[in-house]
Order: C-alpha cells, then structure tokens, then sequence
C-alpha cells in the first residue's frame, strides 16, 4: 500500500527546497521499490493569497489523511501587516496543532569541513551531536488570554501547561536517549517560573521509569551559555515552547548555517511535520541560490521517525555528507568564496549520490 506523503510547500524559497525534495522522494521510491503517493496543499501566505485564510481546511483534511507531511516554510514582509490570526506563521501554529504534534525534534551537530563556517572556535564544535526536544503545543504561544488591556496600555500572555502536556514531552524526550549516549537535560527557569517548577519536578518523577538515563536540571540562561561554550556536552536537551525556540536557534549556529539543520515534529499516532529549520527568505526566493539540505534532511527524518525507512535515511545523510566533503557549497556555506552551486545542482549532486548508495 502506497504511503501518502502531503508536501506544503508554503511560501518563498520553501517552494524551491520542496520541489527539490520531491525530486529526492520520487527517487528514493524508485530505488527502493516502494510507492509514494505525493501530493501538494496550501499554507501560508501563499494559501491566504489563493484561499482568504493561511490554513485552510482543505489542507487540513489532506494532512490528516497522511502518513507524513512535509513543510517548505512560511512568512514574508507582505503580510506583516495582517491580523494575527491571517499571517502565514499563525497557519503553521495551527496544522502544530491540528495535527496534535507535541514534540519537535531538532538534531543539531556539526559538520566535517564546514566547522570554519561556524563564529565558534573549531576545537569547541568537535563531537557536537545533540538533540533538542521542545514542546510544541502548549505556554506562552498558547496560553490564554492574549491580549491587550487597560484601554490598550498594557497588555497580558498566559504562560499555561497541563501535567500531561508536560508529561508526554519529557517521556518522549526520555526514550530519544535511551537510543542514543543515554543523558537527558532538563531546561527551565525553576528558580522564578512556577511552570518550570512543575516541569522539574514531573521530569524527577519519570526519570524513576528510566534508571539507564542520567538526568541534570540547567536554567535556561546557564543552557543558553553553555550551547556556545561547551556545546558537545549536551546530548538530549528538553524544554518548553518558548524557550526550546529560542535555544535551537542559538543552537543553529554551531552548524555554521542554519540552512542544515532539519527538523521533526511528532505527537501519538498521527502524521509526523517536518520541516527545514530556516524561514521563507524572501530576500533570495526565485534566485535559484537556497540550500536545499536542510530540506534534504527533513525528509531523511521522515522517513526514519514515520516511514521506519531508517537504513534508507542514513543513506541520505551520508549522501549531504558525502558531498559536503566532496567541497561542494551552496552560496550560504561559500563564505568568501565564489566557488559554489546553485539550488538544483547541489539537489542533483546528493540525489545521485543517494541512489547510487541505494543501488548499491
């Protein structure tokens, strides 16, 4: 039976990285003699363009018909004047929630040969291979109310979670250890958040039913100070909404562009989202310069966390790293250098290299 794959190619240049990642799709089906039944819907600003609305239910309805979806991006500066509930971001909050994904997983580790590319000194960036698992559906982007008071000279966001929202994060968070160095960290701001207290204290009472992973409590000032001083030292990282935004962003960094870095985000038994972790770039969309990899390695998450394709995920990861040692540059990896490809050659590049490991 044919798996059912609904690409959302959003808005910018996630219509090019997708486009390419549907080529990678179509070849892996081929190599593998597996069926992919590909289909595209709307989101974004380019869905309120065609639909009025930046989610509409059509797209919806596809997603949750899927086994996976895969995300270009969204936004613009063309629709940052719009109410909240119309801008392209508040689509994408809403199919998070649609789709009831809860935990987003972003690896984060370094690259042989693009350390230079990075602000950090190379001898901080050896070993580093974490993963960060943020909770996606509930604080402070959340919570309610929301809103201006006092005649508009004040204004309120309501940091809310619910023991179980709490929960399924952290135990997810904890059985992505056990398959890796078995070391879970803890981020919160206990010390003046009366959620991050209730967060610590329900990771203390599940890390009873996983005595093989070793557990530490960081504030989140001190993890945000430590992700760019001993970054290898983390292993699984796991927080709340807000905060695990904001550290897997500083986190991009470590990489030297945040153009590799993909991402998952999975919840109980539904279609898994994955997306690349950069935005729309509307400043080089139609240039034909964006780096596709980051996409690239999305689909290899898909198809390892939704598909349990993993032998075949591994393959595409060899293949970005293969070429990446091979020297080759999109313009955002070049640096100073004028020696890089465009969009579709970087995306053919891993493509054959991918099936020819696939054909092997």
């Amino acid at each position: 039976m044919a798996k059912r794959i609904v690409i959302l190619p959003g808005d910018g240049i996630g219509q090019e990285v997708t486009r390419e990642a549907r080529r990678l799709l179509e070849d892996v089906a081929a190599a593998i003699g597996e069926q992919f039944d590909l289909d595209e819907a709307l989101i974004g600003g380019s869905a309120y363009e065609q639909t009025g609305s930046p989610l509409p239910e059509e797209t919806v309805e596809k997603c949750l018909q899927a086994d996976a979806v895969l995300l270009g991006a969204v936004g613009g500066p063309k629709w940052d004047n719009l109410p909240g509930h119309l801008r392209p971001e508040a689509g994408l909050l809403a199919i998070r929630k649609r789709l009831n994904v809860f935990a987003n997983l972003r690896p984060i580790r370094t690259w042989p040969g693009l350390m230079l590319a990075s602000p950090l000194k190379p001898e901080l960036l050896e070993g580093v291979d974490m993963l960060i698992v943020r909770e996606l559906t509930g604080g402070l982007y959340f919570g309610q109310p929301k809103a201006r008071v006092e005649d508009g000279n004040a204004v309120v966001d309501t940091l809310y979670y619910t023991r179980q929202e709490i929960e399924r994060v952290v135990r997810q968070a904890f059985e992505l250890a056990q398959g890796r160095r078995k070391k879970l960290t803890s981020v919160d701001k206990a010390n003046v958040l009366e959620s991050s207290r209730m967060w610590r204290e329900i990771v203390n009472e599940l890390a009873g039913e996983y005595p093989d992973v070793a557990v530490d409590h960081v504030l989140v000032d001190n993890a945000a100070m430590q992700l760019v001083t001993r970054p290898s030292s983390f292993d699984v990282l796991v927080t709340e909404n807000m905060f695990g935004d904001i550290l897997s962003d500083e986190a991009a960094v470590l990489t030297g562009s945040i153009g590799m870095l993909p991402s998952a985000s999975i919840g109980a038994g539904g279609p898994g989202l994955y997306e690349p972790v950069h935005g729309s770039a509307p400043d080089i969309a139609g240039t034909g310069v964006a780096n596709p990899l980051a996409t690239f390695l999305s689909v290899a998450m898909l198809l390892r966390h939704s598909l349990n394709l993993g032998e075949v995920a591994s393959e595409i990861e060899a293949a970005v790293l293969g070429v990446i040692e091979q020297g080759v540059r999109t313009r955002d990896l070049a640096g100073t250098s004028n020696d890089w490809v465009g969009t579709e050659e970087m995306s053919r590049l891993v493509r054959e290299d991918v099936q020819g490991r696939l054909n092997r």
